[in-house]
């Protein structure tokens, strides 16, 4: 069983992950179905409370991960990232990404990342260029005016964009074929009919 670890604390924006969230944990159309599991870490086993009113009982509390026991450190946006208080998450996607393991962040957590110096020397994207700026630091050449950006193991995105998150992030994991990854993108980010025929026909295909 492969493990993808959602970071959640106070006020985590539950919407920006979730596509990614739901579709690792959803076997259909996967490369290898049923091999992936999501499990949530905080920085204590207390409840949090997403900005959408959930309340969610981390599985791992966060000194306790090891980047060798993850397949990936998924950070979502929060109203407490551009206070430092999430800084113990910036300190473990350092460890990640030191591991060679992958750490994806959006909206709130890019400027996390960028505080920590961990945008620096990596091609990167956020919310907005003056956004990150406002983090003093020094990586400002290297923001791409992209939804979603992958530079090896680092993934970064705008809060908007939830669905390329997602994108990325299966794309990184090798979570599906790259024509069922096309066909995904189709139905979720673009609306087309033409993706959940795809879909549907390969999951047909695959049953026969």
């Amino acid at each position: 069983m492969k493990t993808v670890h959602l970071a959640v604390y106070d006020t985590f924006a539950d919407w920006e992950a979730g596509h990614a969230t739901a579709h690792i944990n959803r076997a259909m159309w996967q490369r290898e179905p049923g091999s992936w599991q999501v499990r949530t870490v905080g920085a204590t086993a207390e409840a949090v409370t997403s900005a959408g009113g959930m309340r969610v009982v981390p599985d791992v509390v966060l000194a306790e991960l090891s980047p060798q026991e993850s397949a990936m450190l998924i950070l979502p946006g929060a109203d407490t990232w551009e206070t430092g208080a999430l800084e113990a998450f910036s300190a473990t996607a350092r460890e990640f990404l030191a591991a060679g393991v992958p750490v994806a962040a959006i909206c709130g957590a890019t400027f996390g990342l960028a505080s920590a110096g961990l945008l620096d020397d990596r091609a990167h994207t956020s919310n907005a260029a003056e956004y990150l700026a406002y983090s003093g630091y020094s990586g400002a050449e290297h923001f791409v005016y992209e939804p979603a950006v992958t530079d090896g193991d680092l993934i970064t995105a705008t809060g908007t964009k939830p669905v390329e998150f997602a994108r990325a992030i299966f794309a990184r994991l090798g979570l599906y074929e790259p024509h069922i990854l096309d066909a995904w993108y189709r139905l979720y980010g673009e609306n087309d009919p033409a993706g959940f025929f795809a879909l549907a026909e390969y999951e047909e295909n695959r049953a026969a």
